[in-house]
Formats: C-alpha cells, structure tokens, sequence
C-alpha cells in the first residue's frame, strides 16, 4: 500500500470523472479506496505512537510494581491488541478494493463463494482474537495481579505471624486452581481435540462436567440429535456455542439449573442451552450498541455454516441460547484439531 494514497490529487482526479458515467464510478470507486488506505496509514501511525507509548510505560515500571501499575498494564496491552486488529482489517479491506476481485462480492440471494467465506473467516478469527484478550485480561490476568498482592501480603506477615501466613498460602493455592481452570478453558476454546477422541455428544458431556466443577451449578443434558447429521466443520461450531453459552451462565448468569439439549426438528439440527439465571434485555443492549464478546463469537460462529443463531432473554427471566443448523451444511471452515 502507498504512503498516503488519500492525497488532494487523488481526489479532484476522482471528482473530476464524475462528468461520464463511467468516469462517475470509477472515480467514486478510487476515492473509496482512497479513503480506506489513508485510514489504514493514519491507524498505524497512531498504533506505532501508542506502542512506543506503552514501551516507555514498561520502562518505567521495571522493578516491584503495586497492583495499580500492572492493572494499567494490562488495560493498555489489550488496547494495543485491538489497534493491531483493526490496523490490520483496514489494510485488508484497502487490498479488497484495489485488486478488484469480484468473487468476494456475492449475490445476496444466492450461495456464498469460497471467497466470501474466507473473508468471513478472517472476521470472525478476529473477532475471536479480540475477545479472548478481553477475556484473558478480565479474567487470569486479574486474577494474576490479585496473587501478586496476595504473595506480598504473606512475605509482610510471615515473620510475625506464621500461622497467618500459611493460611493466606492455602487461599492463594485455591485462587491458582480456580484460574488454571479457567486458562484450560481457554486452551480449549482454540483447540478441540475432544471431538476426535469423544465424538460431539462426548465432548459437549466433557465440556458440562468442567463448569460443574467450576460452579457448582445444576446442568442437565438431554443429547437426543444425532451428531452423525452435521458436517465437522458443523460439529466445530455447535461445540464452540455451547462451550460459550456455559461459559456465559458460569460468569453472568446468576443461574441455579441449566439444562444442554439437542434434538432434530423438521430437518434442522438444533442446539439449546437454558439457564434460569436473570436475564437481560437483549433489545436494549443492542440499541445501546454494547459489545458482547461472547454473543458476537457465537453469532459468527453459525453464520460460517449457514446456521441460525438467537438469544432468548429478558430481565429475571432466564437465557436460551438457540443454534440451528440444516443437517446438509457443509462449510469451509478448517480449524487446526
């Protein structure tokens, strides 16, 4: 891409072919590429100033730091990540325009082409990207800086007052197994081994018995639809959403009992997760244009194999996460096992 390909030039050239009607759109065609790439250079020069920014910032907290520093840390590593991605989609979408490949464009109506795919691929990886390093920040990451200030508390106390000291040890070792937890649960999420060695009924029974043992929660599974039906990219994104939609409940919900259901309804392959948790109102998290990771990753998920995804909810009233895909999808999607 050029150094600045928006340039004042580039612009009464594009305005000045709006006199044909061939002139009209390729000049409207190149200011929107235009456009696109000089967003993509104005992006990186902030993203490389925010970098050396956060470069001096480690600098100057080498040495002991008090949790303040590091929560600041790991706020501005996360940042740093989503200017990456969005650098990076913005120079993707400059290629997009400028190279003129009409086989990423499809007709709305009609199936989607393997370009129109891979390029959804490429969203939804980054979508998953970015709320993993949300995930990874609001979760281990504070929990990690929580131990931190724990493992200082017991180095003041252990002179005095052993006792005291072997006690936070216990609570500390308690926090370490509750997190590791959660990064295996992590680890899983970018690796399913599970559906090649238990099959997708197995690896959904696998994925129920770690929450219960994170949570304590009541979960009942009723698998009645076979796996068999489903593609493996299929069978991929049915695990993921239902490893997501737990997730969801274990950290959000407020839930008691959940219950994991699939069965096959008019030629449809369904996956339900039913909390009885309190709910939100999914119109207005939406019309306040907040960002569900989780949500978004699952949403994304489906559309990959031309399944429906749908959240039903409302405030104290429960969850039902809905996945419904047609028994002959086939998909693209490869995902290293």
């Amino acid at each position: 891409m050029n150094d600045d390909p928006y340039t004042r030039k580039l612009m009464e050239a594009a305005r000045s072919g709006a006199h044909g009607s061939d002139g009209r759109f390729d000049g409207l065609r190149a200011e929107a590429t235009a456009a696109v790439g000089y967003s993509a250079n104005a992006l990186r020069t902030v993203r490389d100033r925010y970098r050396e920014a956060y470069a001096a910032l480690l600098r100057e907290v080498q040495g002991p730091r008090d949790g303040s520093a590091t929560e600041e840390l790991g706020v501005r590593q996360v940042e740093l990540t989503k200017l990456d991605l969005a650098q990076q989609t913005l120079e993707r979408t400059w290629l997009f325009l400028e190279r003129g490949d009409v086989t990423l464009v499809t007709d709305p109506g009609g199936p989607p082409t393997s370009g129109d795919i891979a390029m959804r691929i490429v969203e939804a990886q980054e979508a998953e990207r970015a709320r993993l390093a949300q995930e990874v920040h609001d979760g281990p990451a504070q929990s990690l800086t929580n131990a931190i200030f724990q493992v200082e508390y017991i180095e003041r106390v252990l002179p005095t007052d052993p006792r005291l000291a072997e006690t936070e040890l216990r609570f500390l070792r308690e926090l370490l197994r509750r997190e590791l937890g959660d990064v295996r649960a992590f680890i899983s999420q970018l690796r399913p081994p599970l559906l090649d060695e238990l099959g997708l009924d197995g690896a959904i029974m696998d994925t129920v018995e770690r929450i219960r043992a994170l949570s304590g929660l009541t979960i009942t599974t009723e698998l009645s639809a076979p796996a068999g039906a489903l593609s493996d990219g299929a069978q991929t994104v049915a695990l993921r959403v239902a490893q997501e939609a737990l997730q969801n409940v274990r950290k959000h919900a407020s839930a008691t009992t959940v219950v994991v259901a699939t069965a096959r309804e008019d030629g449809v392959w369904v996956l339900e997760v039913r909390d009885d948790g309190r709910g939100f109102d999914v119109g207005a998290v939406a019309a306040r244009g907040r960002r569900n990771f989780g949500l978004q990753f699952m949403r994304e998920r489906a559309e990959l194999v031309g399944a429906r995804f749908d959240v039903r909810s409302q405030p104290d009233g429960g969850t039902v996460v809905r996945l419904t895909i047609p028994t002959d999808a086939v998909t693209g999607v490869e995902e290293s096992r």
